[in-house]
């Protein structure tokens, strides 16, 4: 659309520069809303000042002059401000019918920054969210021209980590995922719940010898332990950093197992345990230029209160680092590793506050790249049974989660029918693509900054907004095109200049839209907004396919254009659903 958009612009800035003299006009063309007739709209309001004219009346002029100097508008219609065009049917046909062409800005070198667990239990429903929204939009940034480096910081220390190495210390009697038979992320979360088990026993206990809440919670004996673990681990104590290196290595396992079945990877791995240290010098540095200021007790701050927020602590009296010194430090090694361009944190909306600082600081310390840091703020995932609590166990597993829905997806494709001529190698590689697909996309649908429910039953229904229903019209239309090669009919270099049916041009007119949408999608950081396009696009189809006969129609023009728009749609599903992540099966 962007071409036709270029045309109409061209004719519309001649007219505004010959009629008005407005000399190099911004001209901004948008899809016509559904409800009016047309297929572009002009926004003609920022030049009526300079036209001394009103909206409708300069609408009207912009129209009858489109009419006379642009052969691809066919007619057009003034509603108050805007201008509605409508456009020949053969050029949306030749458009459609062009190579796929993808122009996008300059590109930019991105990281992008997701997952980023703790070491003392496995991946979980909301770390799902989170690395699918964040390799979706890794994924969108790269489909836009960008270089894009993925990335993400494992918190492999601090207190809740010696919590499950104390706990296998105490009750492990030397376990391993080998002899415990299970994944090694799965193993050291087993040991995070039994730690918090036996901490409430004591607290309970000591509350009933007269303590109150408050002292008998600093005071249990088993977390006195673990902070004892976590002095010996920052002191280099042997026999601590080998206990340490161990079980995080069985995490890492563990992850990596989880990352291969989401179909999920990195380009690099930071480890807070090696970038915990990395900002103090900065915040020296930054001392000295006076972006800093310093306490007499020797604590260092930052005064944001000019850009609405507070003072920041960033390095305490005894010179020790706050969790935000870390990210200071880590931003600039990351500029440094990947002299980027922009960077992005995929981190849920418990830390907006915190995002808000640390950009406000890499401004303050003049970091070319500060305007373009983003927080993709994404809202927490609940269940229909209400939140989920690691410590207490009760959260669900992303292993058990991804083994559930697979297993669904085979259930209700034998149920319905419609895998029995599969061999059993087949069924199961369909049945993962279902499964996965189902539940990436009914996460990936959803707008990142609003909070969900994820309903298992409901993302698996072939009916509705689901993987599922798009999967299965691509399938349609890859079974159209198979038996189009099968009776050689050559769609690929067709010309088509008659009438377009509405559902024809419907369809034209989403294809058309493509790329311009993947900008959208990659600059607000949304893969919501790709994701509804393919349902959009698979009801489109769906309609087309119910209202037009293909291989019966006895006008070859018209069969083979048809079938030169199944095979754009069929790219069009491919190319959006891998950026989501999701697999497209040839059958089902």
């Amino acid at each position: 659309m962007q071409e036709i958009y270029n045309q109409l612009g061209a004719v519309v800035k001649a007219q505004l520069l010959e009629e008005f003299g407005i000399e190099n006009p911004q001209i901004v063309f948008q899809e016509t809303r559904k409800e009016f007739r047309g297929d572009v709209t002009l926004t003609v309001f920022p030049f009526t000042k300079a036209a001394k004219l009103s909206p409708p009346q300069l609408a009207q002029k912009i129209g009858d002059y489109l009419l006379q100097n642009a052969d691809i508008v066919v007619h057009t219609e003034v509603v108050q401000g805007f201008l509605n065009i409508g456009l020949k049917d053969e050029i949306l046909a030749k458009h459609l019918l062009a190579p796929a062409a993808h122009r996008f800005d300059a590109p930019k070198r991105v990281v992008v920054e997701y997952a980023s667990p703790n070491t003392n239990k496995p991946l979980h429903l909301g770390h799902v969210r989170n690395f699918l929204l964040g390799y979706a939009v890794a994924n969108l940034q790269k489909a836009v021209g960008n270089t894009v480096f993925k990335v993400q910081i494992i918190n492999d220390r601090g207190i809740h980590i010696c919590k499950s190495m104390l706990a296998w210390q105490l009750y492990g009697n030397g376990e391993t995922p080998q002899t415990a038979m299970l994944k090694g992320d799965h193993l050291v979360g087993k040991y995070y719940v039994a730690f918090n088990t036996e901490y409430k026993k004591q607290v309970a206990a000591l509350v009933q010898q007269g303590k109150t809440e408050a002292e008998a919670e600093k005071q249990a004996p088993i977390l006195l332990q673990a902070q004892e673990m976590l002095r010996l681990w920052e002191t280099n104590d042997a026999d601590t950093l080998a206990l340490w290196n161990t079980m995080n290595g069985w995490v890492y396992e563990g992850f990596e197992e989880t990352y291969r079945a989401f179909g999920v990877d990195f380009d690099k791995l930071y480890y807070e345990s090696d970038t915990y240290l990395l900002g103090k010098a900065i915040v020296a540095e930054g001392l000295e230029k006076q972006a800093f200021y310093q306490k007499t007790d020797g604590s260092v701050w930052v005064d944001l209160t000019e850009q609405g927020l507070d003072h920041k602590l960033l390095l305490r009296s005894d010179g020790t680092s706050v969790y935000i010194t870390q990210d200071i430090g880590l931003g600039m090694q990351r500029d440094a590793d990947f002299a980027m361009d922009k960077s992005i944190y995929t981190v849920g909306n418990e830390q907006d506050y915190h995002f808000k600082v640390l950009f406000l600081i890499f401004k303050k310390l003049g970091y070319a790249w500060a305007a373009n840091c983003f927080h993709l703020s994404y809202g927490m995932v609940e269940l229909p049974s209400g939140k989920m609590k690691s410590r207490e166990g009760t959260v669900v597993d992303a292993d058990d989660l991804m083994a559930e829905m697979v297993e669904t997806a085979k259930i209700r494709s034998q149920e319905l029918g419609k895998i029995s001529e599969l061999s059993a190698d087949e069924q199961e590689k369909l049945s993962k693509m279902l499964g996965s697909g189902a539940l990436k996309y009914f996460i990936l649908r959803i707008d990142p900054k609003k909070s969900m429910v994820f309903n298992p039953e409901e993302s698996i229904s072939l009916q509705g907004n689901t993987a599922t229903f798009i999967q299965y019209a691509y399938t349609r239309l890859k079974s159209l095109l198979r038996r189009a090669d099968m009776e050689k009919m050559d769609y690929a270099n067709t010309a088509y200049n008659s009438d377009l049916l509405e559902v024809e041009r419907s369809l034209c007119l989403q294809i058309l839209q493509y790329n311009s949408l993947l900008q959208v999608a990659a600059d607000s950081l949304s893969p919501a907004l790709l994701a509804n396009y393919c349902y959009e696009t698979a009801q489109k189809f769906n309609k087309f396919y119910q209202e037009c006969s293909i291989f019966n129609e006895t006008d070859e023009d018209k069969k083979h254009f048809r079938l030169a728009l199944c095979n754009r749609i069929a790219q069009t599903f491919l190319h959006a659903t891998q950026i989501l992540g999701i697999e497209m099966p040839e059958k089902m």
